[in-house]
């Protein structure tokens, strides 16, 4: 037993104190790693961290820097945006108008054009009825005599046969008469009425007188004594005038020739005119109606001229909505 535990001890020992060697040489040799490695590379990591950091932050603010001017710059164009828009629009609004002005002048140079074609083709037609009625050796330089237009084919006379008329100014409205139907060497129809609108011929009652020599001397000479009743207004002459006589396809004129208007109101000679004597397109009536004043009146006191001068107010302004011309004469004998 002794030589055997002897033994035992011996190998337990040489083994125990190689283990007990190796373990401590592997701790120091651990240690030694440890202390030499371990610190260095932390700090270089801090110092590594430290750097992006401040390179992070001078990024970060040089960013904010560039991104204040770009916004800076943003809101400059946007407001550079918003001026041009509004520029834009303006723009569309002077297009607009502009080509709305464009487009107005174009229709009304269209409209124009059409209406001078219209009279060129009214101008020949009336040119070659005046040829066939004046004959192909009459020259006139135009149309208008003595301020009158006379391109009517049809006249028609209403005479206030009233006392101050027919007393003072009847050879003077004669002679009148005689120029009138001159300067219509040959129409195709005549009528005479007085202010009330009775006929000086009867059997030609709602129908035209031909034109004919013997016709103008029968006119002329019957109109000498010819005095019916009157009450001064040419109202009623000239609405009977225009609902009998109106024919689209004639060129109708209206010789009004009286001294004195005794009617209420020229404003509702005005109204009743106009109704009868309706308007056809742009500045055409359905008959033209001139007058002739004879100064009758204004050979009385002043304080009885006032159906003179209303006769004269009522005829300039009467002729001129119907196309007409007023001749005021500066005697009535």
């Amino acid at each position: 037993m002794s030589r055997r535990s002897k033994r035992q001890q011996e190998e337990f020992s040489i083994s125990f104190l190689d283990v007990i060697c190796c373990g401590f040489g592997a701790i120091v040799l651990l240690l030694m790693i440890a202390k030499t490695v371990e610190p260095i590379v932390l700090e270089e990591a801090e110092l590594d961290l430290d750097g992006q950091v401040q390179e992070l932050q001078e990024q970060l603010a040089e960013i904010r820097g560039e991104t204040s001017v770009l916004n800076r710059d943003l809101n400059a164009k946007k407001e550079q945006l918003d001026i041009e828009t509004k520029r834009i629009a303006i723009l569309k609004g002077e297009l607009e108008t502009l080509q709305a002005q464009y487009a107005r002048k174009t229709e009304s140079e269209s409209e124009e054009g059409k209406l001078k074609g219209e009279l060129t083709i009214a101008l020949q037609s009336m040119t070659d009825e005046m040829k066939r009625l004046l004959g192909e050796n009459y020259q006139r330089k135009n149309n208008v005599i003595g301020g009158i237009p006379v391109d009517s084919e049809y006249i028609l006379f209403i005479i206030d046969t009233s006392g101050s008329m027919f007393n003072y100014g009847w050879d003077r409205m004669i002679q009148e008469m005689v120029n009138t139907l001159n300067l219509y060497p040959n129409v195709k129809g005549i009528q005479v009425m007085n202010d009330m609108g009775d006929y000086m011929f009867s059997n030609y009652r709602n129908r035209w007188i031909p034109d004919t020599p013997g016709r103008r001397d029968a006119v002329l000479s019957r109109l000498r004594s010819w005095n019916p009743f009157s009450n001064s207004s040419p109202v009623e002459g000239i609405q009977k005038a225009v609902r009998t006589f109106y024919d689209p396809n004639k060129k109708i004129s209206i010789y009004v020739l009286g001294d004195e208007f005794t009617g209420k109101s020229i404003r509702n000679v005005m109204m009743a005119v106009d109704r009868v004597n309706a308007q056809r397109g742009e500045d055409q009536r359905m008959v033209r109606i001139h007058a002739i004043g004879f100064p009758i009146q204004f050979s009385r006191p002043l304080h009885l001229q006032t159906t003179g001068l209303r006769f004269a107010a009522l005829m300039r302004e009467l002729t001129y909505r119907n196309g007409g011309t007023f001749v005021g004469l500066n005697d009535f004998r």
